[in-house]
């Protein structure tokens, strides 16, 4: 779809997008440009499990996800990281609609592999006549959660998620905000980055296993057919470009 637009925002970049990540939004929507956000809430997510002193488990990047877990991160995610970049979006006087899997199955999904990391999942679809006419007017603000056929919730990491709906939806550009210019080599910007050279990279422990993810799912979407991928801390900047090889 070449008019549709999707980004996604690390849950601590929510408090700290500047005036002109805004500004870029008014710009693209006068353009005609539909928008869709996909927000994070990491940091939030493991704050509030260490209050409550509930185990902090990653592999590869992904957080494995129990019952417990599960709960907390819906309540962190549709209760705090998304009202949140609302609020910022309507002070902005931007439109905007709050969104998740539970709306018309909006995003269904299926378990990346229960044994290993519990109630996590990718997007496998996306209620498209649902989602589709209310970016027509409003910018749309999609927390990463699915929920299986069965109603079952599933825990998506956003990059994974950001990379599945632009992929499935088609979308022109997809953005994954971080909080560095891009992907870095010895404090350098990367602008081009292939599969190849990010798995030297990785290899080489140049690339961080923060990033990792990140990457994973940039080249997804790129291999998917998303015409534009970038990696950036801002809008305005080309930042890392995601190319096949």
């Amino acid at each position: 779809m070449k008019d549709l637009v999707i980004i996604k925002i690390g849950g601590q970049a929510i408090s700290e997008l500047t005036d002109d990540f805004f500004d870029q939004l008014a710009v693209w929507r006068t353009q005609g440009k539909k928008i869709l956000l996909l927000h994070g809430g990491g940091p939030l997510i493991t704050k509030l499990c260490q209050q409550l002193q509930v185990p902090v488990v990653k592999k590869d990047g992904v957080r494995v996800t129990d019952a417990q877990t599960l709960a907390l991160t819906k309540l962190v995610l549709l209760g705090q990281a998304q009202p949140l970049l609302l609020q910022k979006l309507s002070d902005h006087q931007l439109p905007v609609v709050g969104l998740n899997a539970a709306d018309n199955q909006m995003l269904v999904g299926k378990y990346l592999d229960q044994s290993v990391y519990g109630e996590v999942g990718t997007v496998v679809s996306v209620n498209q006549d649902k989602l589709l006419p209310l970016l027509d007017s409003y910018i749309g603000v999609l927390a990463p959660l699915a929920m299986t056929p069965a109603g079952n919730w599933l825990n998506v990491n956003a990059d994974q998620a950001a990379a599945d709906v632009a992929s499935l939806l088609g979308a022109k550009k997809l953005y994954l905000m971080t909080d560095v210019a891009g992907v870095l080599n010895q404090h350098h910007l990367i602008p081009r980055l292939t599969k190849l050279v990010s798995q030297k990279l990785v290899a080489e422990k140049i690339i961080s296993s923060g990033m990792q993810p990140k990457i994973k799912a940039a080249f997804a979407a790129c291999t998917a057919g998303v015409e534009q991928v970038a990696i950036t801390n801002c809008l305005q900047n080309p930042g890392t470009i995601i190319t096949k090889e």
